[in-house]
């Protein structure tokens, strides 16, 4: 049990890997949420395109500006 109230449920639509770190962007619903998170950890997953997968966002803050 996670204490983390903001859990979506999605699926991974596509990965874009680098040397160390790895895009993952997930489906859910009608919204994509990008997360970045280090290869080795998307590896140790087994992370790939059509996964079911539930994205848990924990911040104190999320900003956008244009």
């Amino acid at each position: 049990m996670l204490s983390a109230r903001n859990q979506f449920d999605g699926t991974v639509k596509s990965i874009k890997l680098g040397n160390v770190m790895a895009e993952i962007i997930v489906a859910v619903g009608d919204m994509e949420i990008v997360s970045v998170i280090t290869r080795a950890s998307a590896e140790s997953l087994g992370l790939k395109a059509g996964d079911a997968v539930t994205a848990i966002i924990k911040s104190t803050e999320v900003l956008i500006e244009k």
